[in-house]
Formats: structure tokens, C-alpha cells, sequence
């Protein structure tokens, strides 16, 4: 008995939809359909809830009961919040057979033919580039579409240096991404909310990126990752120290993948320039008194004396804005 000859569909590379979603009850349903809508196959579908404080959960075993078609469905609830960067790393480590890994949120929809377009020009490019990028439609949260939404053309992007001169407008909802970036890398840690940037930063920096120019994601406006006003000195506080947290977790990580890549002399002036300020940030509102806090301001003399100034004002006397938030409001 002979082996069977080989078809076009056998040498089509197994890849994954990572659909993770945390709180967002009302919208992931739409967005399992349409991921379960792909027409591309082998495909597997990792459904994966970062320990929701509401229904999602439900929602999504709802959403997958039935489900008899031709993709392999893995349901995943993690056991406590991850946050969106180490939430894919482990949604990742689900589905151990895809090559290209499909960022997909729970508010979000994908087009049928996102896979299979993706995956096309994955191939023609000889499966060189670590990352591709597709534009978005805007959708806002009554699930009406409006203009497209066109990231920045990543394709000539060839080094850190152009990353640097010119760093690209990225949203991870439309990205796909190689597993062998993660592989060499490293899984993104907890603490990282910009995956986006920095799986751009490293696909720059080794087999490159590339851009679609066909939108096959419904990117819902308004959704969880939206901009919250902030009409309260304490708004701006609050969004600033979160912030912090990310970027201290963020930034060190861009400079290991950097020296990994070879190109940290590229990189290394702007990202500790970058490094050095939310370092003050964090020890200016850490310090416990006003003089420890006067001496922090006094100490980073590599931050610029503008930023010392802004967030002194709000580590040590935010009650003087309270005049300039409450027009703010009343507008």
C-alpha cells in the first residue's frame, strides 16, 4: 500500500486564532461566530477568557456548544487575570501545532477570509516575515461600521533605526503573528498591555513586517481598550501610575529584545531616555514626604525639567489644578 499523494490543502501551514476576551459579556459572541466563520483550514480557535469578572465565560462555552464544523476549538478560563500580553503568551501555548498566530479580541469581528488573505501573503513572502498587518474597520458599539482605520505600512520598515526615526501606528486586533517570534523572544510577560508594539519591534527587527491593504477586522470603537476621559486631577493620576507600571515592564523588555537582535546602539539612547522618566514617575509619587519628593525632582537631572515640573505638580500638589478640571468638567 502506497501513501497517499500529498494535496494542496496538506502543505497549508496550521495556524491559530488566539481570541481572548476579559469582560466583554455582551460583544464576544459576535466575535467567536466570526472566528469560527474563517474559511481557512487547518485552523484552530483558542477561546480564552482572562478570569472575567461577569459572564463572558458563560457566554463563550454558549457560543462554542454546538459548534460541529471543520475547526479544532480549544475553550480556555484562566484561573486568575493574566493581562492582555501574557494572556496570549498562554493562549499560545494552546495551540503548540500553529505557525502563524491570529490576534482576535472579544469585542471585535473578523472577516471570513481573514485567515486565508493573511496566510496567502504569509506564503508569497516564503513565510519571511514575522508579522502581518491588516487595516481595520471601524465599528462602533451598536456594531454599525464607519471609515477604515490604516495602520502604518510596516513593509518598509527594514531596522530598528527606521523604527526609531519613525516609530509605526500599530494595532494588534488586526495583526498575525509567527510562533518562532514568541520562540525566540521569549512569551511577553505580565504587566505588558502594548503587545502590539512590541511584536512590531521585534518582527522589525528580524524577518520583517508586513501590511495588507485589505481591512478584515471590525475593530469596535468604545470598546475595552478605549481612552477614558479624565475630568479629576485624580483621573490623571490614576491613568498615569497604570501607565507606569506598563512601561516599566514594557521598556526593559524592548532593550533586552534589542541587544538580542544586535541593534541595541539603535535603540538604546531613546529607550532609556524613555526609561529614566518613568522611573522619576514612579519614584516622585513613591516617596512619602514632600521633601523625598523635592529630592527626586532634584535628583533626575536626565529628565526633562518640564516633566519634573508636570509631575510634581501632581505627585505633591494636585489641589492647584482643581480650577483648570473644573472648567474642564463644565465644558
Amino acid at each position: 500500500m502506497t501513501d497517499r499523494p500529498a494535496s494542496p490543502a496538506d502543505k497549508r501551514p496550521h495556524v491559530a486564532m488566539l481570541l481572548i476576551a476579559y469582560n466583554q459579556r455582551d460583544t464576544v459572541g459576535q466575535a467567536i461566530e466570526s472566528a469560527l466563520a474563517q474559511d481557512y483550514s487547518p485552523l484552530t480557535v483558542v477561546v480564552s477568557d482572562d478570569h472575567s469578572s461577569d459572564d463572558s465565560f458563560d457566554a463563550m462555552q454558549r457560543a462554542v456548544a454546538n459548534y460541529r464544523g471543520p475547526h479544532r476549538v480549544v475553550l480556555n478560563r484562566n484561573p486568575r487575570n493574566l493581562g492582555i500580553g501574557a494572556h496570549l503568551s498562554h493562549a499560545t501555548s494552546l495551540c503548540p501545532e500553529a505557525e502563524l498566530l491570529f490576534v482576535a479580541a472579544g469585542d471585535d469581528t473578523s472577516l471570513p477570509q481573514r485567515c486565508s488573505r493573511v496566510v496567502d501573503a504569509w506564503l508569497a513572502s516564503g513565510k519571511r516575515a514575522d508579522l502581518v498587518a491588516v487595516p481595520l474597520t471601524d465599528m462602533d458599539a451598536s456594531g454599525d461600521v464607519h471609515a477604515v482605520i490604516t495602520p502604518s505600512d510596516l513593509g518598509r520598515y527594514r531596522s530598528l533605526r527606521d523604527w526609531v526615526a519613525d516609530p509605526p501606528h500599530v494595532i494588534g486586533a488586526g495583526q498575525a503573528w509567527t510562533r518562532r517570534l514568541l520562540e525566540r523572544f521569549g512569551p511577553l510577560p505580565e504587566g505588558v498591555v502594548a503587545e502590539d508594539l512590541v511584536m512590531v519591534f521585534r518582527a522589525i527587527g528580524s524577518g520583517g513586517a508586513l501590511s495588507l491593504a485589505e481591512p478584515l477586522v471590525r475593530y469596535r470603537r468604545g470598546g475595552i481598550s478605549r481612552r477614558v476621559r479624565t475630568l479629576h486631577a485624580r483621573d490623571v493620576i490614576a491613568r498615569l501610575l497604570k501607565n507606569n507600571r506598563h512601561a516599566l515592564v514594557e521598556l526593559p523588555l524592548l532593550l533586552r529584545d534589542a541587544a538580542t537582535m544586535g541593534q541595541l546602539d539603535a535603540v538604546d539612547a531613546v529607550l532609556n531616555e524613555r526609561l529614566d522618566r518613568e522611573r522619576f514617575i514612579r519614584d516622585v509619587f513613591a516617596a512619602a514626604t514632600f521633601p523625598q519628593k523635592l529630592a527626586v525632582v532634584l535628583r533626575a537631572k536626565t529628565v526633562a525639567l518640564a516633566v519634573r515640573l508636570r509631575m510634581a505638580l501632581y505627585a505633591m500638589a494636585p489641589w492647584l489644578l482643581a480650577p483648570w478640571f473644573a472648567l474642564k468638567r463644565l465644558r
